[in-house]
Formats: structure tokens, C-alpha cells, sequence
């Protein structure tokens, strides 16, 4: 986006996006591989879930985006961190707890690739940070 726009503004303006945080029984991590990304060029492995739109609340848009990144339907449970990005700061993710309660795994949109990880594994995929506060809730989880 042109940094002109963002100029008009001194705070309170974000690109939003949520997350899924989903454990699976062996206590992996679900995480999926993008290309291309954008807006953050980094970007290479993410947790599922995506920007939601203003229709529906956002609970909503996680379970449709996490569908559409690997087929899996989720229950969404609570927000378990929420960040900006030492990369871009005008971006802030909200994570969220969450399990599958349904489909089957199939990388789909703007996903090539997903992969179980252990969480301590997780700064060997991800290209950008991951705060040291959301690896300690994803081991509590």
C-alpha cells in the first residue's frame, strides 16, 4: 500500500489478520506454506487463517479461511495473542486457539504446502518473527 495513505494516520490502523493455532493429538502444530506473499516478502511458512472482511465477526472468517487453506473445519476457541510485526507494523495478527472438528488436510488457496511441526521447530520454517510470548501460550495450549 502507498506509504501516503498510512501518513494521514498517527495510530489505530491495521491490516488485520487471524490465525489459528491447531494442536494435534501428538502435540504438532499446523502451519502452512505461502509463496509470493503480497504484502510481507518474507513470508514463507504461517499458521493457518487469513484478513477477514466486515460482514461477519471474526471468529467467522477464520473458520472459512483456515477451510480454504487446508480443508480442515475448526472450532474456534479463544484469542490466545494478538501482535504487530517488527517486518511491517501496520499489520496485527490475532491468534486463536482452535481444533478441527472435521475435512481432511489439503493444502488450498495461497497455501502450497502444510506440515505438523513441534512448536520448539517452528523458528526453523518461519521466515519472519514469532514473538517469544505466542511460543509460550502454543506450549500451553
Amino acid at each position: 500500500m502507498d506509504n501516503n495513505f498510512w501518513q494521514q494516520f498517527d495510530r489505530g490502523v491495521f491490516l488485520l489478520n487471524v490465525l489459528a493455532i491447531i494442536k494435534n493429538d501428538k502435540g504438532e502444530i499446523l502451519i502452512g506454506k505461502r509463496e509470493n506473499d503480497p504484502y510481507i516478502k518474507k513470508l514463507s511458512w504461517t499458521f493457518p487463517g487469513g484478513r477477514p472482511a466486515y460482514q461477519e465477526d471474526l471468529e467467522y472468517y477464520l473458520k472459512l479461511e483456515v477451510k480454504k487453506k487446508t480443508n480442515y473445519d475448526i472450532e474456534v476457541g479463544e484469542v490466545i495473542f494478538a501482535r504487530t510485526y517488527t517486518e511491517d507494523r501496520r499489520f496485527l495478527s490475532i491468534y486463536y486457539e482452535a481444533k478441527i472438528v472435521g475435512g481432511a488436510e489439503c493444502a488450498g488457496e495461497k497455501f502450497v504446502e502444510t506440515k505438523w511441526v513441534k512448536s520448539r521447530d517452528l523458528n526453523k520454517y518461519f521466515t519472519t518473527s514469532i514473538h517469544p510470548k505466542l511460543l509460550e501460550k502454543i506450549d500451553i495450549i
